[in-house]
């Protein structure tokens, strides 16, 4: 007995490997808060005015592709436990440059989502206190998504548990108080009533041709950024076998739900031609049944939407962090671990990151246009780190025959459906540059890859 507790002590004071204490409703709510994106809430608005009614086929398509994405990731997770990310499999699969690209790029679109996200944080906090330093909370946030990180995985966990409850909720609420003004026929405020002919009267489905279904494209795909987080906290579950192909199966519904219900409610209570773009058509629909405090409740759900994106943001960087290290790949302190096995050195370096580009948004004075061309560049990152994982899957396919046929939770249409999401990530590229802001974002992205490539090659020389 007193053998097994010196071990027990010395394991926690110098601990090799990351723990899986995440448990089954962790990783449940996880991926579920993954899925519902700040940019349902706040860019609901601007994807209708866009799109009209055919959004909802946006959300479905992008949804439909990100399934098979993840599934090729859940057969590859499960494939070999000794893989701790994306990143890992990828250097193993494909190889030790794939790892580098990937694990450098998905941490720098998980800083650059956490600065529009502590940003977003900062403005919501001005509606209560009006007064208070942008600066000041800014710092605060930082501090508080240190703090809760630094502290254990579990912790973590329970804090992503409870902001993804807010968020269900929330639209859960919505699409209850949709249905029961529908059904009651409520009048809206364009002079038309709550029906569900609203959504296809006012021009059809497609009532801005192609050109607009096309456009709705741009936002929506940031809206999904962070499904794949389910991925990165595997390396943390503690029965990755059941819980994992749980929480990846459970993504249509998902999407069904939060996004499809949602959205359907909006148009059929609001025709579509009178949804606000610059406005939240979630606030908008509480106003409209007369609750006074909609303004405050939908800010605080936004709030903690968006403080979740940045929770999960500084967790995977710091586990990005931790396995690149692990690869040789990234400096050796990132692979230090603390006595409570989180990776603390790659936690600070995120926070500190964080500030800075707090710092530079804070410079440049049309906040707006750098959020835009913000999440843009997110959004092309993420894509490729998508195809990272795609790439990845046909490698194993070719390599692990074996462990491909003795998989559990194969991908279906495997091979196929990997060639077809590749093709939809180029698609989506190409409608990129169908904007302005967007076009700013898609030349200003390569220079990423231009400074990896530098340090890829300055590496391997010193090796």
């Amino acid at each position: 007995m007193v053998d097994q507790s010196k071990a027990a002590l010395s394991e926690a004071e110098q601990p090799e490997k990351l723990r899986r204490n995440l448990h089954n409703r962790h990783i449940q709510l996880i991926a579920i808060g993954g899925a519902i994106g700040t940019g349902l809430f706040m860019g609901s608005g601007k994807t209708i005015s866009l799109a009209g009614p055919s959004i909802v086929f946006v959300y479905m398509i992008i949804g439909f592709m990100l399934f098979f994405v993840m599934r090729a990731m859940g057969e590859l997770l499960l494939s070999n436990l000794e893989y701790k990310s994306f990143s890992d499999f990828a250097a193993d699969l494909l190889g030790p440059w794939a790892g580098y690209f990937t694990g450098w790029t998905y941490w720098f679109c998980w800083v650059v989502t956490g600065i529009a996200d502590v940003v977003a944080i900062s403005a919501y906090f001005q509606l209560w206190f009006p007064g208070f330093s942008i600066w000041m909370s800014a710092l605060l946030c930082v501090f508080v998504f240190l703090a809760l990180n630094i502290a254990t995985v579990k912790l973590f966990g329970e804090m992503e548990f409870w902001f993804a409850i807010i968020k269900i909720v929330a639209i859960v609420a919505l699409i209850i108080t949709g249905i029961v003004l529908v059904s009651t026929h409520y009048p809206s405020p364009g002079g038309s009533t709550a029906s569900l002919s609203n959504i296809w009267q006012h021009g059809g489905m497609f009532p801005k041709g192609l050109s607009g279904f096309f456009a709705g494209f741009q936002i929506a795909v940031f809206a999904f950024v962070g499904i794949e987080l389910v991925g990165t906290a595997a390396a943390e579950t503690k029965d990755p076998h059941k819980v994992l192909p749980r929480a990846i199966n459970a993504i249509p519904l998902r999407i069904i739900m939060f996004y499809v219900l949602a959205l359907l409610v909006i148009m059929a209570v609001t025709p579509w031609n009178q949804v606000m773009p610059d406005r939240s058509p979630f606030v908008e629909m509480f106003v409209l049944i007369g609750l006074p405090a909609a303004a405050s409740i939908v800010n605080f759900v936004v709030l903690t939407s968006a403080a979740s994106s940045a929770n999960s943001g500084i967790f995977s960087t710091s586990r990005m962090l931790y396995g690149l290290a692990e690869q040789g790949v990234a400096h050796k302190a990132f692979g230090r671990l603390s006595a409570r096995a989180v990776p603390t050195t790659g936690l600070f370096f995120s926070c500190l990151c964080l500030l800075g580009g707090v710092a530079l948004i804070y410079l440049i004075p049309d906040v707006m246009t750098v959020f835009t061309m913000v999440t843009t560049v997110s959004a092309i990152l993420f894509m490729f780190v998508w195809t990272i994982i795609l790439c990845s899957y046909l490698a194993y396919r070719k390599q692990h025959p074996q462990r491909h046929a003795s998989s559990t939770f194969k991908m279906p249409l495997g091979k196929i459906m990997c060639w077809v999401c590749m093709a939809f990530f180029a698609f989506v590229l190409v409608l990129l540059t169908l904007q302005e802001d967007t076009r700013q974002a898609l030349m200003v992205t390569p220079l990423w890859f231009m400074l990896l490539t530098m340090g890829w090659l300055l590496r391997r020389r010193k090796a």
